[in-house]
C-alpha cells in the first residue's frame, strides 16, 4: 500500500480525522488490507472474537443478529468508510453480529492492540465509537431497538406473528345437518358458544351456524325453528389452515363479511377462531372497522366510518406490522367503503341496465394504499346488443358514475387529478372498447400509451361481474406477449425516473422552494420499484398486479428477480414503511401528508439503509437498461 494514499483516505474518514498527521501514518503503517466477494461472510455471531477493525474502502456489508427465535433481523448497512467490528474487538468474548459483504468489498484492518492504544489516547476517538458504535450493539439494547425503532417494524408481533392454531378455540362443538334450528340454538345456549359446526352424513363439516345467522336468518324472517338446521347454516365453510399467521385470518373475514371462521389442522377441522378473539389478542381489530362500513345504509353515515379507518394505521404499526401488511390491510377497508358506496348507489339508481364490473387502478389496483390515495377508478359492461342498449347503458352509467365520485369525495378520496375515473366518459365504457383501447396503447406505444398502460394495467376488480374484468386480463397478457417494441419503451419508461442519490453516495434534494432540502420518495423510490416488477411481469405474462406478489410469482421466472428478489423486498418494505411513518406524523402534527422526506431528519440507520435501497434501484435499472440496449438509453 502507498503510504500517503492511505493517510488521505483516514483524513476523510471519521474518527480519524480527528487525528495528527504523525498518529495517522503510524494508523497507516500497521494496517493490513483485505477482499471480501459479494455475499461472502465476513463475520459471524457467536463465533469467536474479532481481531481487527474493519475500515470499508470500497463496497458494502450488511449487519445481522440472530434472535431467540432463530430470525435473522438486518441492524445495519455499512458503506465506505464506515467501520464494523469493534465492539466484539473489545469485549474479546464472542462476535455479536454477523457481518455480509452485500457487494466485492474491499477492507483496512487495524489491529486490536492499535485500537486499545488509541481509545486509552484520543478522547475524540473514543467519542466517536462510544456514541455510534457501542450504544448500538449493546446486548441489553436489542430488546428495546426491537419493539421501539421503525426499522424493526418487519419483525411483526401477535397479529403477524401469532399462528391461527394457537389462537382458536381449541374445542368445537358440532350437531348433524338433521337437528332442528331451535335444538341446534339449545346446544349454543348450553355449550356457551357463538358458534355450532354442523356435519353431514358421512360426519364431514358442512356448514357453521352463527349467532348472527340466528338473528338475521331465523328470529328477522319468522323463521320456523323446526326446520332442520341446514336451511339457515352458513356454507360453504369459509377456512383457515392453523399454520396461517392471525392476519391472514383477518384479511378472509373481512372479505368474506363474517366474524366466525373454521381453523383446520391437516384436513381436519381444529376450532373457530372468531373476532372477539382477534380482539383479545391485539386489543383492537380491524374486523370492527369492517363492520362498522357494513352497518351503513347512507352515505351519511358512512363519511364518519370512513374517516376512522386511518386510525388503523397507528394501530398496525404499533403492532409492529409490515409496510405491505398494513397495506393489504387498508386496501381491504377501503374496498369495503367502496363496495358499500356503490350497493347504496344502485339502490338510489336502479339496477343497471347490463352487468359491469367496477375496477381500480395505481396503488389501489396493486393494494398498495396507506392514508387516503386519489380516486382510480373505471367501469367496463358487456357490450351491448343494440344501439338501445347502447343508449341505455349511457344514460344509466354517467349518473351512476357521479354519483358514486361524489360519495366517494365525502368520504375522502379526493377526485384524480388526471380525471382517471368512472365519472369521465372515457373510462366508462364497454368491454369491445376497452379492449381497443388495450391493443391501441400496446401496439401504437406512444409516450402517451405508455404512461397510460402504466396507469391502468395494475387494474383489478372490485365489484359487479369480476369476469368482465378477467376477460380483460387474460386480453392484455395474450396481446403483450409478442410485442417487443412496447416492451422496449415501457423499460425506457422505467429506467428514466432514477433515484436520489449523487455520485458520491449523497443524496439529491430540491435546492429550493416548498419542499427545499427534500425530495419525493415516492415517485424517485417506490415508483421505479413498481415500473421494474411491472415491466418483469409483463415480459413474462405474469398476471398479478401487486408488486410483492408480482415479486414472488416472478421467482425462478426472470432474471432480475432470481439475482435481486430479496434485495427488491427488503427495499420495497423499507421505503413504503418510511413513507408511511412520515405520512402519519404529519397527520398527528395537523399536516397534509405528502411523500417529501428530509435525508437529514433520519437516523444514520435509516439515511445507509435508503442509500442501499436507492442504489439497488439504479443497479436494477442499469442491468434494465443493458438488456434493451441503445434503444432505450437516455
Amino acid at each position: 500500500m502507498i503510504i500517503p494514499e492511505v493517510m488521505e483516505f483516514l483524513r476523510g474518514t471519521p474518527p480519524f480525522q480527528f487525528l495528527a498527521d504523525e498518529a495517522l501514518q503510524q494508523i497507516a503503517l500497521s494496517l493490513s488490507m483485505e477482499f471480501y466477494p459479494k455475499d461472502s461472510i465476513i463475520l459471524r455471531q457467536d463465533s469467536k472474537p474479532n481481531a481487527y477493525l474493519r475500515i470499508i474502502k470500497k463496497g458494502a456489508v450488511k449487519v445481522l443478529i440472530q434472535s431467540e427465535q432463530g430470525e435473522e433481523v438486518l441492524v445495519d448497512y455499512r458503506g465506505e468508510r464506515d467501520t464494523f467490528g469493534l465492539w466484539s474487538l473489545i469485549g474479546t468474548d464472542r462476535q455479536r453480529t454477523t457481518v455480509v459483504a452485500v457487494e466485492d468489498t474491499i477492507c483496512y484492518l487495524l489491529n486490536r492492540e492499535k485500537v486499545l492504544e488509541l481509545l486509552d489516547t484520543s478522547a475524540p476517538f473514543t467519542e466517536f465509537f462510544l456514541k455510534s458504535h457501542l450504544s448500538r450493539y449493546l446486548d441489553r439494547t436489542y430488546s428495546e431497538m426491537l419493539s421501539k425503532s421503525m426499522f424493526f417494524g418487519g419483525t411483526d408481533r401477535l397479529l403477524f406473528a401469532s399462528q391461527v392454531g394457537d389462537v382458536a378455540t381449541r374445542e368445537i362443538v358440532s350437531a348433524p345437518e338433521t337437528v332442528s334450528i331451535q335444538n341446534a340454538a339449545a346446544i349454543m345456549a348450553e355449550e356457551r358458544v357463538s358458534s355450532l359446526i354442523i356435519l353431514d352424513s358421512a360426519g364431514h363439516p358442512s356448514g357453521i351456524l352463527t349467532d348472527r345467522d340466528l338473528r338475521e336468518k331465523v328470529v328477522a324472517r319468522g323463521k320456523d325453528v323446526r326446520l332442520p338446521v341446514e336451511h339457515v347454516m352458513s356454507s360453504p365453510l369459509i377456512t383457515v389452515e392453523s399454520r396461517d399467521y392471525c392476519f391472514d385470518a383477518v384479511l378472509k373475514m373481512i372479505r368474506s363479511n363474517i366474524h366466525h371462521i373454521v381453523v383446520l389442522r391437516e384436513g381436519q377441522v381444529h376450532g373457530v377462531l372468531t373476532n372477539h378473539d382477534l380482539m383479545m389478542l391485539q386489543g383492537a381489530s380491524p374486523l370492527t372497522f369492517a363492520k362498522d362500513i357494513e352497518s351503513q345504509q347512507t352515505i351519511d353515515g358512512l363519511m364518519p366510518v370512513s374517516n376512522r379507518v386511518n386510525k388503523v394505521i397507528g394501530l398496525l404499526l404499533k403492532e409492529g406490522a409490515k409496510a405491505s401488511n398494513i397495506t393489504r390491510i387498508i386496501s381491504e377497508l377501503n374496498d369495503r367503503i367502496v363496495t358499500k358506496v356503490l350497493s347504496i348507489a344502485e339502490k338510489e339508481h336502479g339496477p343497471a341496465p347490463l352487468p359491469y364490473c367496477w375496477f381500480v387502478f395505481g396503488s389501489e389496483g396493486r393494494k398498495e394504499q396507506t392514508f387516503r390515495t386519489d380516486q382510480d377508478n373505471a367501469i367496463i359492461y358487456a357490450d351491448p346488443a343494440s344501439e338501445a342498449e347502447a343508449r341505455a347503458a349511457r344514460e344509466y352509467f354517467g349518473p351512476f358514475a357521479s354519483f358514486v365520485k361524489d360519495a366517494l369525495l365525502r368520504c375522502g378520496f379526493a377526485s384524480c387529478p388526471g380525471n382517471y375515473m368512472a365519472s369521465n366518459p372515457q373510462w366508462c365504457q364497454p368491454y369491445e372498447t376497452w379492449a381497443r383501447y388495450f391493443t391501441q396503447w400496446i401496439h401504437t406505444p406512444t409516450p402517451e400509451a405508455v404512461l397510460a398502460s402504466a396507469i391502468f394495467f395494475d387494474f383489478r376488480p372490485v365489484y359487479g361481474e369480476t369476469g368482465l374484468a378477467s376477460r380483460l386480463r387474460s386480453h392484455l397478457t395474450a396481446s403483450v406477449k409478442t410485442q417487443d417494441m412496447f416492451l422496449a419503451f415501457m423499460a425506457r419508461m422505467t429506467v428514466q425516473t432514477r433515484p436520489p442519490l449523487g455520485f458520491f453516495r449523497t443524496f439529491v434534494v430540491e435546492k429550493g422552494g416548498e419542499h427545499k432540502n427534500e425530495f419525493n420518495l415516492k415517485f424517485r423510490c417506490i415508483a421505479p420499484l413498481v415500473d421494474i416488477l411491472r415491466l418483469a411481469s409483463l415480459e413474462t405474462g405474469i398476471e398479478e398486479t401487486s408488486t410483492l406478489d408480482r415479486l414472488d410469482a416472478l421467482r425462478g421466472k426472470h432474471r432480475l428477480v432470481n439475482e435481486y428478489g430479496d434485495e427488491i423486498r427488503h427495499a420495497f418494505e423499507f421505503v413504503s414503511l418510511l413513507r408511511i411513518h412520515h405520512q402519519l406524523e404529519q397527520i398527528e402534527e395537523g399536516i397534509d401528508p405528502d411523500n417529501f422526506i428530509n435525508p437529514d431528519s433520519l437516523s444514520h440507520l435509516e439515511r445507509n439503509t435508503l442509500k442501499e435501497s436507492c442504489q439497488l434501484i439504479s443497479q436494477v435499472q442499469d442491468s434494465i437498461q443493458n438488456q434493451y440496449g441503445p434503444a432505450i438509453r437516455i
